[in-house]
C-alpha cells in the first residue's frame, strides 16, 4: 500500500515538473528510502494499536511536513486524486502571499507599515505558510537545511511601532517630530504671536488713541440687558408664621415681605423704633383684606421659625461639597459671559454691575429717616435701556417690555430705573477698568493738576477776600479755605426728613464748631464736630489764622445753635465762584489736588532708600493714611480686629523664638569654627548667619505688618487710593524704588488704573 502511495505522489510530481523530471526522480529515491526507515518503526506501532490506517495517515502527514520544510519549491502535494482542488487553492493561496511579500517589500522601502499578519510570514519568499489551525510556527519541527530559518517577528514589531510613531505624528499635524529642532522653533515663535493678539484683545490701550469730540461717549454700544431678580419662591410648609401666638397662613405678596424682616431679625436695625414703623406701614399694602384686619401690631408677629429656617439655609450653603459649590460658579461664570459684557466702538467692555438688586427693606446710612421702608422688586416696564441705533436692542422677558429705549451717546449708562424709597435714578454702567471710567479718572487728575498751577493765585485771592466789607464774599472765603486746608466736602442742600442729617463746609450750623482762643498750647483753635458723608463723624481740632478766627466769632454772633454758620452761602454760589477762578474747578477737584500732592510729599519724607521692600511698603501705607485721615476716610473697627491682632502677636512671639535658637546655634558654630579651623566649620558659620539673617527679616515683616494693622484699625485707605490720588504717584513711586506694583495695587486696582501703569516712568511729578 505504501508502494502504491510512493508511486502516486511521484506520477503527481512527474505532471507538474516536466522540465526537471530526472533530478525529482533522484529525489523521489532518496524519500522512497526515507519513508521505508520510517514505516518499519510504525509497523511495531501498529501492532501495539488497534487503528493501524489512522496511524498511516499520521506518519504520512508528518512525512509530508518535513518535506515541506525542507523544499523551497513550495512543490509538495496531496498524494490522493480527491485531495487535487485542495492543493490547487493551496499553490494560489501561496502565490498569493508570495505576492503579498513583495508588496510589503515595496511598501517598507515607500516608509509604509506592513499588514498585522505579517508576523506569520517568513523571511524568504518561497515558503508556504500554512493555515494556523494546521501549524504552529514557533513549534514546527525543522531539518538542518532549515537552520538559517528566522521568524519575522521583530521586524514586524519594528514596523508597528514605526506606524504608530507616524500616525501620532500626522495626529498632532507633523508638529511632534523628533530631533526637528528648526520646526519646534517655528512652532514656538508661531505660539508666541498668537498670544499678543489674545492680550490686545483684553488691554485695549484706549490711551493711546485720538479722544473723541467733547460730549460725545461712543459710536456704537451693544449688550443684552439687566438680569433681573429671581421670583419669589414660597416657603416650605413645614415653616410657620405666628401672630397673637396662633399659626397664620399669609399670602404670597405679604409672605415675602415677611421673609425680609426674618432675614433682619437678628440684625439692630430690627430693634429701632423708625425701622419697625417704616417695615410695618409698608407691609400692610401688602396685606390682603384679611390680613391687615387681623395683623394690626408687630409685636405681636413671630417670625422665628422663618428666621430659623434662612439661617439653615445659609448654614447649609457653607456646607455644600465642592462639586456644587463649582456648579454654581459655572452657572454664574456663564451668566456673565452672556450679560457681564457689552460690545462698545468694536471693543468688548466689562459690565460692572448687570444684576438688578433684589426686592428688600431699605436700609441707608446712619438714622435715615426711611430705614426699613419696602424697596419693590424692578421689572421689565421700569427700565430704560439706552444701545446705539444700529444695534440689536435687547429682548425684554417674555410677556412684558421696557419702558424706553434710548440712542443717547453722550451719556456713559447702559440700563436706567427709578427707585421707589427716594426718586433717585439707578444705573448700570461700565467696569472701572473701562475706557470711558479710565479717561473720566484720567481727566479728573488732569484737572488737579491744572489747579497746581494757579493754587497760590487763588489762595492769595480768598486771603484778600478776608477782610472783604460784603459778608458774601467773607463767608465765601473762609469757606473756600477750610474746603482748601481740611479737604472739607461742599455739602448739597438737602430735603428734610428725605435723608440723613449730614453736612458739609456750606451746610456747617453753629452748632457744629466751638472757638478756642486758646487750646493746648495753641491759639485761635476750631473744633469741629458733626456728621459727614455717610453720617461718618468728623471731629478735629484745627489752629487757624487770627482772621479765620476773628471772622468766625463775627459768623455766630446772635445766632441759635440749629442757625446756619454760613447763611449768605450755598453750593451753587461757591461752584460759581469757583469755576470763575479755573475752568472745571469744583470743592472735590481741591480734595483731589490735596491728597494727591499731599501722598507725594509725604512719600518723599518717609522713603528711606536703604529699607527693604516691607518697610518700603510701610511707608507707603503712612503716606496713604495721611492722606485718609486729611479725607476723614474712617471706618468702625472690624468685629474680627481684636481675633486677627492675637494671631498676629502669636506668630511674632513664635517667630522670636525661632530666631532666639537660632542665634544661639550660631553661637555654637562660631565657637566650634574657633577650635576646628576647617572649611566644614566655615561652612556651617556661613549658613547658620543665613538662617538668622532669614528669620531676622521675617521677624521686622511681621511686626511692620503689625504696626501697619494697628494704624490702620479706624482708617480706610481704600477710599483715597481709589478716588483721590492720581495713580501716577504711586506708579512712579513703585519704579523708583522697586518695588512691585502688586504690593500696591490688587488686579482688580491693576486693571483700574492700567492707563496709569503703561504711561507712567519714575521721574513722573504731580
Amino acid at each position: 500500500m505504501s508502494g502504491d502511495h510512493l508511486h502516486n505522489d511521484s506520477q503527481i510530481e512527474a505532471d507538474f515538473r516536466l522540465n526537471d523530471s530526472h533530478k525529482h526522480k533522484d529525489k523521489h529515491k532518496d524519500r522512497e528510502h526515507r519513508h521505508k526507515e520510517h514505516k518499519k518503526d510504525k509497523e511495531k506501532d501498529r501492532e501495539k494499536s488497534k487503528h493501524s490506517n489512522s496511524e498511516h495517515k499520521d506518519s504520512e502527514k508528518k512525512h509530508k511536513e518535513k518535506e515541506k520544510t525542507k523544499h523551497k519549491d513550495g512543490s509538495s502535494e496531496k498524494h490522493k486524486d480527491k485531495h487535487k482542488d485542495r492543493d490547487k487553492e493551496k499553490r494560489k493561496e501561496e502565490k498569493i502571499r508570495a505576492a503579498g511579500d513583495a508588496k510589503i517589500k515595496k511598501e517598507k522601502e515607500n516608509g509604509f507599515s506592513s499588514p498585522p499578519r505579517i508576523k506569520d510570514e517568513p523571511e524568504d519568499d518561497g515558503y508556504f505558510v500554512p493555515p494556523k489551525e494546521d501549524i504552529k510556527p514557533l513549534k514546527r519541527p525543522r531539518d538542518e537545511d532549515d537552520a538559517d530559518y528566522k521568524p519575522k517577528k521583530i521586524k514586524t514589531e519594528d514596523i508597528k511601532k514605526e506606524k504608530k510613531r507616524k500616525l501620532e505624528e500626522e495626529e498632532d499635524g507633523k508638529l511632534k517630530k523628533p530631533k526637528n529642532k528648526d520646526k519646534d522653533k517655528k512652532v514656538a515663535e508661531s505660539d508666541k504671536k498668537k498670544k499678543p493678539k489674545k492680550e490686545e484683545e483684553q488691554k485695549w490701550k484706549w490711551w493711546e488713541e485720538e479722544r473723541y469730540p467733547e460730549g460725545i461717549k461712543w459710536k456704537f454700544l451693544e449688550h443684552k440687558g439687566p438680569v433681573f431678580a429671581p421670583p419669589y419662591e414660597p416657603l416650605p410648609e413645614g415653616v410657620k408664621f405666628y401672630y397673637d401666638g396662633k399659626v397664620m397662613k399669609l399670602s404670597p405678596k405679604a409672605e415675602e415681605v415677611a421673609t425680609f424682616f426674618a432675614k433682619m431679625l437678628d440684625h439692630e436695625y430690627t430693634t429701632k423704633e423708625i425701622f419697625r414703623k417704616n417695615f410695618f406701614k409698608d407691609w400692610r399694602k401688602e396685606m390682603t383684606n384679611d390680613e391687615k384686619n387681623t395683623i394690626t401690631n408687630l409685636s405681636k408677629c413671630d417670625f422665628t421659625q422663618m428666621s430659623q429656617y434662612f439661617k439653615a439655609q445659609s448654614e447649609a450653603r457653607k456646607q455644600m461639597s465642592k462639586e456644587e459649590k463649582l456648579k454654581i460658579k459655572e452657572e454664574n461664570e456663564k451668566l456673565l459671559k452672556e450679560y457681564g459684557f457689552c460690545v462698545m466702538d468694536n471693543h468688548r467692555e466689562r459690565i460692572a454691575n448687570f444684576k438688578i438688586e433684589p426686592p428688600g427693606l431699605f436700609r441707608g446710612r446712619g438714622n435715615h429717616p426711611k430705614m426699613g421702608m419696602l424697596k419693590r422688586r424692578i421689572m421689565p416696564e421700569d427700565i430704560i435701556i439706552n444701545c446705539s441705533k444700529d444695534a440689536k436692542v435687547p429682548s425684554p422677558p417674555p410677556g412684558h417690555k421696557w419702558k424706553e429705549v434710548r440712542h443717547d451717546n453722550k451719556v456713559t449708562w447702559l440700563v436706567s430705573w427709578t427707585e421707589n424709597i427716594q426718586g433717585s435714578i439707578k444705573y448700570i454702567m461700565l467696569n472701572p477698568s473701562s475706557r470711558i471710567k479710565g479717561e473720566k479718572d484720567w481727566q479728573k487728575y488732569e484737572t488737579a493738576r491744572r489747579l497746581k498751577k494757579c493754587v497760590d493765585k487763588i489762595r492769595n485771592q480768598y486771603r484778600e477776600d478776608w477782610k472783604s466789607k460784603e459778608m458774601k464774599v467773607r463767608q465765601r472765603a473762609v469757606a473756600l479755605y477750610f474746603i482748601d486746608k481740611l479737604a472739607l466736602r461742599a455739602g448739597n442742600e438737602k430735603e428734610e426728613g428725605e435723608t440723613a442729617d449730614t453736612v458739609g463746609c456750606c451746610s456747617l450750623r453753629v452748632e457744629h464748631i466751638n472757638l478756642h482762643p486758646e487750646l493746648d498750647g495753641q491759639e485761635y483753635v476750631v473744633e469741629f464736630d458733626f456728621p459727614g458723608k455717610d453720617s461718618i463723624r468728623y471731629y478735629n481740632k484745627v489752629p487757624v489764622e487770627k482772621r479765620v478766627f476773628k471772622n468766625l466769632q463775627l459768623f455766630m454772633e446772635n445766632k441759635q445753635p440749629e442757625d446756619d454758620l454760613f447763611d449768605r452761602l450755598n453750593t451753587g454760589i461757591l461752584n460759581k465762584h469757583l469755576q470763575d477762578l479755573m475752568e472745571g474747578l469744583t470743592a472735590k477737584v481741591f480734595r483731589t489736588y490735596n491728597a494727591s500732592i499731599t501722598l507725594q510729599q509725604q512719600l518723599k519724607e518717609l522713603t528711606a532708600p536703604d529699607e527693604n521692600v516691607p518697610a518700603k511698603i510701610l511707608s507707603y501705607n503712612r503716606a496713604n493714611r495721611a492722606v485718609a485721615i486729611l479725607c476723614n476716610h474712617q471706618r468702625a473697627p472690624p468685629k474680627t480686629f481684636e481675633k486677627s491682632m492675637m494671631n498676629l502677636q502669636s506668630k511674632i512671639d513664635a517667630k522670636k523664638d525661632q530666631l532666639a535658637d537660632a542665634r544661639r546655634d550660631l553661637k555654637s558654630a562660631k565657637a566650634d569654627a574657633k577650635v576646628m579651623k576647617d572649611a566644614k566649620t566655615k561652612k556651617v558659620v556661613e549658613s547658620k548667619k543665613k538662617a538668622v539673617q532669614r528669620l531676622e527679616e521675617q521677624l521686622m515683616k511681621l511686626e511692620v505688618q503689625a504696626t501697619d494693622r494697628e494704624e490702620n484699625k479706624q482708617i480706610a485707605l481704600g477710599t483715597s487710593k481709589l478716588n483721590y490720588l492720581d495713580p501716577r504717584i504711586t506708579v512712579a513711586w513703585c519704579k523708583k524704588w522697586g518695588v512691585p506694583i502688586e504690593k500696591i495695587y490688587n488686579k482688580t486696582q491693576r486693571e483700574k488704573f492700567a492707563w496709569a501703569i503703561d504711561m507712567t516712568d519714575e521721574d513722573y511729578e504731580f
